[in-house]
């Protein structure tokens, strides 16, 4: 195999995408602002048949999927083989318990968001993961330096699309946004020396990549080496994600109606179109095709502090 298709990278993406539409409801897509290449789409926390939204629920299934998300794709499917081998679910279990020991515990974490980034870009979007930064860190408690993972497509012209992923979930729908798209700048618009942001990660590309079979990851590597042509078939792409704070969604004693939460949710991203453009033009990015997702929530911070407990860490400041 010496180029790949582009159905070759769909068969790595892990997980069911309609368990999906169980926990996050799809309100808007492709949304578009002028002058700028971004597609923008908008999921909202499912409302269940009492009319209440269940972050705790949420998180939980992104608790789920950290051993797609945080363990190399070979080391999985050895796990899953000696498991069927041996009917036990002992070694899956225990890649899953290794998984979440890789991320933190501090109250600060954006680690949730980048499960979240992970999530949609897979099962909504399309794009699997190629490279994880949890695989990468050395002490659960320090955060990888690079992009929040790694996300890639091949056109029909058969360029290799790699998307830098990056996720960013505060209370400020304006600030997540500003500093999404601020961070994820570096990757995209730097020219490709030595010591551009992206060095570190092209080179952990070219080295790390596991795409659970030797002649497709083989293929993928040399998009990545220098002295191939494959190299210059390589197009910087970006995938990220905002998630914020939404009055919308009903208190603790109400009932809350789908309709009318797609309804505040659709005008709430019609007035952030305009901090998407601002920032785009800022940033110098309205030409690169960028994919933002994002999720309005009833609480940033309860969202942070669900997923910790999920995985059973303790909150530390």
């Amino acid at each position: 195999m010496s180029t790949i298709s582009p159905d070759d990278l769909q068969v790595i993406i892990a997980g069911d995408p309609e368990e999906l539409d169980v926990h996050l409801s799809l309100i808007e897509k492709d949304l578009t602002v002028d002058s700028c290449s971004v597609r923008i789409h908008c999921h909202c926390l499912t409302i269940d048949g009492n009319g209440r939204v269940n972050p705790k629920r949420l998180a939980e299934f992104l608790r789920n999927t950290v051993a797609d998300y945080a363990i190399p794709k070979s080391r999985m499917e050895a796990a899953r083989e000696r498991d069927a081998k041996f009917k036990s679910s002992s070694a899956t279990t225990a890649l899953h318990h290794e998984a979440v020991s890789t991320f933190t515990d501090l109250s600060k974490t954006g680690e949730g968001g980048e499960m979240l980034l992970y999530i949609l870009a897979e099962r909504f979007l399309g794009l699997p993961q190629v490279l994880c930064k949890m695989d990468l860190k050395t002490d659960s408690r320090m955060h990888y330096h690079g992009a929040d993972g790694v996300y890639a497509s091949v056109s029909d012209e058969g360029l290799l699309k790699l998307f830098w992923g990056e996720s960013k979930v505060y209370g400020d729908p304006a600030a997540a946004i500003r500093d999404c798209l601020n961070s994820l700048a570096p990757f995209l618009i730097e020219e490709d020396h030595e010591s551009s942001s992206r060095e570190r990660d092209l080179c952990l590309l070219s080295d790390k990549v596991d795409l659970n079979d030797p002649e497709l990851t083989a293929a993928f590597k040399k998009y990545f080496d220098r002295t191939s042509t494959q190299s210059n078939r390589v197009e910087y792409c970006g995938v990220a994600l905002v998630g914020f704070d939404a009055d919308f969604y009903p208190g603790e004693d109400e009932k809350g109606v789908a309709e009318d939460i797609a309804k505040a949710a659709k005008a709430e991203m019609a007035t952030r179109l305009g901090n998407v453009s601002k920032r785009l033009l800022e940033e110098k990015m309205q030409h690169f095709d960028i994919q933002l997702l994002c999720v309005p929530m009833p609480s940033a911070e309860g969202f942070r502090a669900s997923f910790l407990e999920a995985l059973g860490l303790k909150h530390e400041k």
